[in-house]
């Protein structure tokens, strides 16, 4: 087989860069694409298609664009390994490339035609499902290796200004934090934040300690980050350990990685909310025995439009693990048929969450209305097995498919969060194969730590 990564690989040393040396690999199911932005010598994006295992790659001066009219000079260069799609931070200088590379936007795209014969033609149309990149583009063969990016014209024609995104669509950061290193590694972190009564106990069971769970949100960050920075937060204390008295803490007492926010409460009086924003801020929380994380259903710089709904399946005790493993396959052949793609988490507790994406514009009352009416099609479809009404009388022998978290001010236990329950059980995001294998509370701090050697099973929520 050619070696369609000869020259990429010949261009880097490898000793000196963190990017993939990587290796062809057949190209199974949807085909990927990733825009990065990369700050070199000249400021850019590449944008990468995935094609008969390799990525195929253009530099983008100006970058994509919504607007049919901007014809954007897209420069083809060397094919990339498909593993750059997960590429971000910095290329030393004076290596090849040189500079800071950011993950702008991923997600899968669609060929429209042949891709072989209509690359060699000069003409490739494909349809891009990103997070921030939707709906028809076409590339154009100019001379030598000079392309045009254009946008076709469908619904999403003009749908969004793009340059006002200027962080990560994975890790949330902006290209300075990037360059500056903001992701640390653990012994940085942990020399950087002074951590008090490290062997205290705060898990009888297993013995626990303070340090542990440092640790373990250390060792979470890069999986946990991307669905906690940036929405307001409240998180669960427990100053002796989870045996003693906890408490609900929802404003700021400590600066190191959080920032506050001030709103209106319902009683339209103000009050002060608080955020991660980056690592610092998850291992502060932990420092000062933060041990639950729940989260709002929007991000603080997009308040009334949410973007993450969440249905909590709460069993009767008497219900068996069958009949609740039965209600989740339920839920999802119900958003199934609504075109709404899904996750599964455990809860931690006795139930499972799934948990559901939403990438278009929406508001509270509109995003509250949809998850009541899909609980209540849930009730009307099956009276016998569930109940949409939070009462406890209402729960007899049924499932309550709780969906009154989806408002504005409430909150929901974020993947990946331990929870102040025997045994350390975390929120763990699972494949929806393993809803069988799985009990609610089966996975503790170290199976969850075990299980970040796995493939994540929410990879591709934010696309």
């Amino acid at each position: 087989m050619k070696n369609k990564l000869k020259k990429y690989q010949e261009k880097r040393d490898f000793n000196k860069t963190k990017e993939p040396k990587g290796k062809q690999k057949n190209s199974k199911g949807k085909l990927c694409f990733v825009v990065q932005h990369h700050l070199a010598s000249k400021d850019h994006f590449d944008f990468r298609l995935e094609y008969n295992g390799v990525l195929k790659s253009w530099a983008v001066p100006k970058g994509p664009s919504y607007n049919p009219k901007d014809k954007r000079l897209a420069i083809l260069v060397e094919d990339h390994p498909i593993a750059y799609k997960d590429f971000e931070g910095t290329i030393p200088k004076g290596e090849y490339g040189g500079g800071t590379v950011m993950l702008w936007d991923e997600g899968t795209y669609e060929i429209i035609g042949n891709f072989k014969k209509d690359f060699q033609k000069g003409s490739l149309k494909f349809i891009l499902q990103g997070k921030r990149l939707k709906g028809k583009f076409a590339l154009v063969h100019l001379e030598d290796n000079n392309w045009l990016l254009i946008k076709d014209k469908d619904e999403y024609a003009n749908y969004k200004d793009l340059s006002k995104f200027k962080t990560s669509i994975r890790t949330k950061r902006t290209m300075q934090q990037i360059t500056l290193g903001k992701e640390k590694n653990s012994k940085d972190m942990l020399e950087g934040i002074k951590i008090t009564n490290p062997d205290k106990i705060m898990y009888k069971e297993g013995k626990v300690t303070k340090l542990d769970i440092i640790k373990y949100y250390q060792k979470v960050a890069k999986r946990m980050l991307p669905y906690v920075e940036n929405r307001i937060i409240s998180t669960i204390r427990c100053p002796e350990g989870i045996n003693k008295e906890q408490f609900f803490k929802k404003h700021l007492d400590n600066k190191i990685g959080l920032k506050q926010i001030n709103l209106k409460n319902k009683n339209n009086l103000k009050e002060d909310y608080y955020y991660i924003t980056d690592i610092k801020g998850l291992i502060t929380e932990a420092q000062r025995n933060s041990v639950e994380f729940h989260i709002w259903g929007s991000k603080v710089d997009n308040l009334n439009n949410p973007d993450y709904m969440v249905f909590d399946l709460d069993p009767d005790e008497k219900l068996s693990l069958a009949k609740l493993r039965e209600g989740v396959r339920d839920l999802k052949s119900i958003l199934d048929d609504l075109n709404l793609k899904s996750y599964l988490k455990t809860s931690g507790g006795k139930g499972y969450h799934i948990v559901v994406p939403i990438n278009y514009d929406t508001n509270w009352v509109n995003f509250r209305q949809v998850a009541k009416d899909i609980a209540k099609l849930m009730e009307t479809k099956w009276p016998d097995k569930y109940v949409a009404n939070m009462r406890k009388q209402k729960r007899k022998g049924k499932i309550f498919i709780d969906w009154v978290r989806n408002t504005k001010s409430s909150t929901s236990v974020a993947p990946y969060s331990l929870r102040a329950r025997k045994n350390a059980p975390v929120s763990m995001p699972i494949k929806w194969s393993e809803l069988d294998k799985v009990k609610p509370n089966e996975i503790t701090i170290k199976e969850a730590i075990k299980r970040l050697r796995r493939k994540d099973p929410w990879e591709d929520f934010f696309n």
